[in-house]
């Protein structure tokens, strides 16, 4: 969290209010969301640079500079990117601020300081950015046919869920999504890939596509913690059409028979109903 939807509406807010922008100035406090470089070359890759556009692989943010550099942003587990008015009361844990020329500033904040913020040359991405250049398809960004993902599970017998887990192979699915996918696809998250034929193969196409329009639709998920937020401050609302995550315990809503349960494998949860996902 977040994941591939609250990390392309983060984007989508960038698209509208950073690209265009000057950043006249940046301000870097803890040190560990620059631990990839410095605070100091932070800051000199970013200041009097122009943002050229707010593009995103998964869960990356990358945003192309006027320098022929680019800024990475990685949210991780409670990254925030947040617009304000010059000047604003910052919240507790605001590690980089960046000054606009319009007087406004752009802040990460992050209370675990999991995530990062880099300048890196996108020439020698692989070299500077490894986990990047390793992503597999974007099924939003990318083009994603139905035959790609038929080729995907047919050539490995993983259980599912670390299948949709696994960012090398389809990028920006995470817990969250990977159990709505798995729900709406009728399939259990312990099934072997190469086990399911080509119908629930379409069905799990569709539903990664459509769970994560829908859900970028409604502004991402934003759970208890409301540490999710956009551009903005503001929440989503997708949280809302889950059908299994965070429902344990619950009656299902798609059969009405099965009760959602939930296991923990490698310290992570699943949530599924062991009606409709047989």
């Amino acid at each position: 969290m977040p994941e591939l939807p609250e990390v392309e509406t983060v984007r989508r807010g960038l698209d509208r209010h950073l690209v265009g922008r000057r950043i006249t100035r940046v301000e870097v406090g803890r040190e560990r969301v620059v631990r990839r470089t410095s605070r100091e070359e932070l800051i000199a890759g970013l200041t009097d640079t122009v943002v050229l556009a707010a593009d995103r692989r998964g869960k990356y943010l990358l945003c192309p500079l006027d320098s022929g550099e680019s800024m990475m942003i990685h949210l991780r587990m409670t990254g925030q990117v947040l617009l304000a008015e010059g000047g604003a009361v910052r919240p507790p844990h605001t590690h980089v601020v960046m000054h606009l020329d319009d007087g406004r500033e752009a802040w990460f904040v992050d209370p675990r300081t999991f995530g990062e913020v880099v300048v890196f040359d996108p020439d020698l991405i692989e070299e500077q950015l490894p986990g990047v250049a390793a992503l597999g398809v974007d099924p939003i960004a990318d083009e994603f046919p139905r035959t790609e993902l038929r080729r995907i599970v047919r050539s490995t017998s993983r259980a599912l869920k670390p299948l949709l887990l696994d960012q090398h192979v389809i990028a920006g699915i995470g817990n969250i999504y990977a159990d709505e996918v798995l729900h709406r696809s009728r399939l259990r998250p312990d099934r072997a890939a190469n086990s399911i034929d080509a119908p629930a193969t379409w069905r799990m196409h569709d539903a990664i596509v459509d769970i994560l329009s829908a859900s970028i639709a409604a502004g991402g998920s934003t759970l208890g913690d409301n540490q999710y937020v956009d551009l903005m401050g503001q929440s989503g609302s997708y949280q809302d059409d889950h059908r299994v995550y965070g429902r344990t315990g619950e009656r299902c809503s798609t059969c009405g028979r099965g009760w959602i349960r939930r296991t923990v494998s490698g310290g992570r949860s699943t949530h599924f109903c062991p009606v409709c996902q047989r």
